[in-house]
């Protein structure tokens, strides 16, 4: 039987949003389609077979970065410790949690995200523990398999055991689940490893991620050769000799070892308009068709460093962006809505309409799942979320916005 679903504004996300409009779904929550108020009018559609919502109704979300593996470091790690305290924390806790606890918390976790609204989701791993949960179905996932070791002569076996974890993934899954293998940051990558990574990205069309720009440590690491993390590192003796000659950041020394496909740059909380805009000049380079993306988990930069990136330069320079949740290691939920909030607090100036591009539509395409999610379109079959508590004349976010998870 056919539902039909109507709220005080429909935001497809592919088109503007339609005020009192209408969506018809098939038994399997396929649309099969979307009607303005006047088109409704116009075809008579009765209004006693409607559901009418109070609020706004919009795709399900997509959770462009997330790490479901560290689900059981929920509340383990203090806030605001920096990047540096941070790591530390992380290496102090791995390997302290059984299997079975892990395997609870990833469950957890991923109910967490259906009832928050969230339909896909780029996920690190770096074990094959959230591979289980992962193979049920319930949520729509690409699997980055992470790679880190700054040693060059250990390159190879470190890539080896990524084809292994990707080969045993894909096994695992009859080969539903897709996967890449990426690298893990700027300072935590050897130059054979992101060749590899590079070389198999493109054979293979494969996206690929990378946090960036994510503390000022990791500046004044590339910059000064000096800092929190570079203490650290020189503490647990890591050969930071490795690294890129110092004077340039980050960004600009890392962008050209990845491959031109489809590319998303992780956190950017320190990122300049200079740095924004030089690197989708490099993007817009003749060559292959590639898209240079920016992902946003603002919820997990106030929990590590207390700071936001700029949004509005990413706006105005107009980056195509995604919202990611990161891990319970670093946040203490793992909520879409609530990163969206964050958002517009921090950067009024976004419309909500571009901030769901952000949560959705964005994140479809760099995963490769536009064809099935991100927008509400005849033939997708995104989900719907009901946002009740809206400001319907604004078309703004409330603090107090809440979200009903409807098909």
């Amino acid at each position: 039987m056919q539902r039909y679903i109507s709220a005080d504004y429909i935001f497809p996300v592919s088109g503007p949003p339609l005020k009192e409009g209408l969506v018809v779904l098939d038994p399997d929550h396929q649309i099969l389609d979307v009607f303005s108020a006047e088109e409704v009018r116009i075809k008579g559609i009765p209004g006693s077979e409607t559901e009418k919502h109070k609020g706004i109704i919009c795709p399900g979300f997509i959770n462009a970065h997330g790490h479901l593996e560290l689900a059981c470091l929920k509340e383990a790690i203090p806030e605001k410790t920096g990047m540096a305290g941070f790591i530390k924390k992380i290496l102090s806790l791995r390997g302290k949690f059984s299997p079975e606890q892990v395997s609870v918390a990833i469950e957890n976790a991923e109910k967490e995200m259906l009832a928050g609204g969230i339909v896909a989701a780029g996920d690190i791993s770096n074990t094959s523990s959230s591979f289980a949960a992962k193979q049920k179905g319930h949520l729509l996932y690409h699997t980055f398999i992470e790679v880190l070791d700054l040693d060059p002569s250990k390159a190879l076996a470190v890539f080896n055991e990524a084809l292994r974890l990707s080969a045993g993934l894909s096994s695992f899954s009859s080969g539903v689940l897709s996967s890449s293998i990426v690298p893990h940051a700027p300072y935590s990558v050897s130059d054979p490893l992101f060749e590899s990574i590079r070389n198999r990205s493109l054979t293979y069309k494969s996206p690929v991620c990378i946090h960036l720009q994510e503390s000022q440590a990791e500046t004044e690491l590339f910059v000064k050769r000096s800092g929190p993390i570079y203490d650290l590192f020189t503490s647990i003796g890591i050969n930071l000799n490795y690294l890129p000659i110092a004077g340039q950041n980050s960004m600009k020394s890392t962008l050209n070892k990845l491959p031109k496909t489809n590319v998303m740059l992780v956190h950017n909380t320190y990122s300049e308009k200079e740095d924004i805009e030089w690197a989708m000049e490099q993007f817009n380079l003749p060559g292959p068709k590639a898209n240079l993306f920016f992902c946003f988990c603002p919820n997990a930069n106030l929990y590590i460093e207390n700071k936001l990136p700029d949004f509005n330069l990413f706006a105005q320079a107009g980056a195509r962006c995604c919202v990611g949740t990161d891990s319970l290691a670093s946040n203490h939920r793992l909520s879409v809505l609530d990163e969206l909030k964050v958002i517009s607090k921090a950067a009024p100036q976004i419309s909500f309409q571009t901030l769901l591009t952000w949560a959705s539509l964005n994140g479809a395409e760099f995963l490769g799942f536009e064809s099935k999610l991100g927008s509400i379109e005849k033939g997708k079959k995104p989900g719907l979320n009901l946002i009740s508590d809206f400001d319907t004349g604004k078309l703004r976010l409330k603090p107090e916005s809440k979200l009903k998870k409807l098909c």
